[in-house]
């Protein structure tokens, strides 16, 4: 990932194994472009699916806030209507593959600006069991706690 990092779901590496990133682009109106670039989006509790039959890559739940001094352009505006992904028709017939194959989802990690456009870093990751989450936690308290040592 390179540039401006907007935003990112935290809560996607707790959840998720990731196996695989993408970098994705996204379908947007100017007055969206103008919101994300403030800050104005979140991941949290978004997905992306595929529809196999047109091949379409969709980013579904991810809130978009209204651009303020655009209200008269967005009448009626959904902040979480579901969003068309851009990528490569080979990466896309894979993906289908990979979904169908195993227990995988598409997540979007995070969103960023590279040279001026808003682009999407997709994961593909398997659910977290939650035996593997509690792992996780006590690792991370024994190497915290080693690192408190290791500072006195």
């Amino acid at each position: 990932m390179k540039g401006k990092l907007l935003a990112k779901n935290k809560s996607a590496f707790a959840e998720y194994t990731i196996l695989d990133t993408f970098e994705a682009g996204i379908k947007l109106t100017g007055p969206e472009v103008k919101s994300i670039k403030l800050g104005n989006i979140k991941l949290k509790g978004s997905y992306s699916t595929i529809n196999p039959n047109t091949g379409v890559l969709w980013l579904v739940g991810a809130h978009i806030g209204a651009y303020k001094p655009a209200a008269s352009v967005q009448i009626d505006y959904d902040p979480t209507q579901s969003r068309t992904l851009l990528l490569n028709k080979k990466e896309i017939s894979s993906l289908i593959g990979k979904l169908k194959e195993k227990q995988l989802t598409l997540i979007p990690l995070s969103v960023y600006s590279k040279s001026g456009i808003i682009k999407v870093e997709l994961g593909l990751g398997r659910g977290k069991k939650k035996f593997e989450k509690r792992e996780q936690i006590k690792k991370r308290d024994i190497e915290r706690d080693i690192g408190r040592k290791l500072k006195s």
